[in-house]
């Protein structure tokens, strides 16, 4: 591109992308366009900065049948690859959907499907700042702790159902605000395609976007927007260090019945587990002090978006055993995310607060204590420095 058209913006993002390690050049990346001011200066940008890493741009446009214009809407973005020269996928809702969740399960689902039909490794979204700051105060409002609150990460895998395949879905403007895309969409003379929806008050991002944002920045802090998105920032790297350290200590404390064992090479590990427990079962402080804390540098799925677990499953007949002796002596963040794990792959969905306090609950508690049933009928018992959970 002309050196005229070359933007502070521009080399914000060729920067981002470089020192991120966001995206590697000579790569096929799918670019998820909707047609409002965000996804189009995205692209445009993507556009610009081709020459320079080489990439193989193509297209992805998702229709909800939300909208009587919806049809208009994805005929638009299809003028706008063909303008391009991009390769254009548009897939299309079979049913309107009925709300944000199920939009947003579909959306990925669907880029997803082209990613894996179309060999695209890369998918980018034009989420920015604007959007991270919403989810932040969104999440807050509804109940959450610091993996709901830095929601919205950099990247990661887009694991969908049971699909093996999983191309690295990558956000490379979460540090450019909503206002930022909308100067430069005018700038280059970007014509925007309006979605009426994100105008209905009914939703309740669109109400801290149009209400409850602007009030803060008008009374509080004219630049919330970025300070909520550099704390989002900030929990995204603490929540990484913390999901690991009690993956670390999961694995020392968990263990399960021989019966029911499941998954590729579940003998070498639980060898490997038996023979840490038995050389240090009668210390378990020098367990949490040889604990194998990440190492920053190693990238990590987030748990604000759903990663895929990668540890021993109990089938439905297993009994899981919780050494107490060890979880005593860990911190109590830790001993939180350990439970948290476990509930996770018993209940096969994500645990509320209540349900891992009820679980905590038994670390301290007389022999013989046990829970009320969780979902599905599992009860935990203590039983001496076990904890059971069937």
């Amino acid at each position: 591109m002309s050196r005229a058209n070359w933007t502070p913006l521009h080399a914000r993002l060729h920067r981002t992308l470089r020192s991120r390690h966001l995206l590697e050049k000579h790569q096929r990346l799918l670019v998820a366009v909707s047609g409002g001011q965000d996804s189009l200066c995205l692209v445009q940008l993507l556009l610009d900065l081709q020459p320079k890493w080489e990439w193989q741009l193509g297209i992805a446009h998702c229709d909800h049948r939300w909208r009587s214009d919806s049809q208009a809407n994805a005929d638009f973005v299809a003028r706008l690859a063909q303008r391009w020269k991009v390769p254009f996928y548009c897939h299309t809702a079979e049913q309107p959907l009925l709300n944000e969740a199920a939009a947003r399960q579909w959306r990925y689902q669907a880029l997803a499907a082209i990613a894996q039909t179309h060999n695209y490794p890369y998918i980018a979204t034009g989420h920015t700042a604007s959007d991270r700051a919403e989810t932040l105060l969104y999440n807050l409002i509804r109940g959450s702790g610091a993996d709901g609150l830095q929601a919205l990460t950099w990247q990661r895998p887009l694991h969908v159902g049971t699909q093996s395949y999983a191309p690295l879905l990558v956000r490379p403007l979460l540090e450019v605000t909503r206002t930022e895309t909308a100067q430069f969409c005018q700038e280059r003379q970007l014509q925007v395609w309006e979605d009426t929806t994100n105008l209905d008050l009914k939703y309740a991002r669109n109400r801290i976007r149009q209400e409850l944002l602007p009030y803060i920045q008008t009374h509080f802090n004219s630049q919330v927007e970025l300070t909520l998105a550099q704390t989002a920032e900030l929990l995204q790297a603490e929540v990484e260090y913390l999901e690991r350290a009690a993956d670390e200590l999961r694995q020392l404390a968990v263990d399960w019945e021989d019966k029911g064992i499941r998954g590729q090479g579940d003998k070498e590990a639980r060898e490997q587990r038996g023979t840490e427990a038995e050389g240090q079962r009668n210390n378990p402080k020098s367990k949490i002090q040889n604990l194998k804390f990440p190492d920053s540098r190693t990238p990590v799925c987030s748990t604000g978006d759903t990663p895929a677990r990668n540890w021993l499953l109990p089938t439905p007949d297993s009994l899981i055993k919780i050494d107490r002796r060890i979880l005593q002596t860990a911190h109590i963040a830790l001993q939180r995310r350990v439970m948290r794990q476990i509930l996770q792959q018993t209940l096969r969905c994500s645990p509320n607060f209540e349900q891992i306090e009820k679980l905590m609950a038994l670390i301290a508690a007389p022999n013989g204590t046990q829970t009320d049933p969780f979902p599905g009928g599992a009860i935990a018992t203590v039983d001496k420095d076990w904890i059971w959970l069937k």
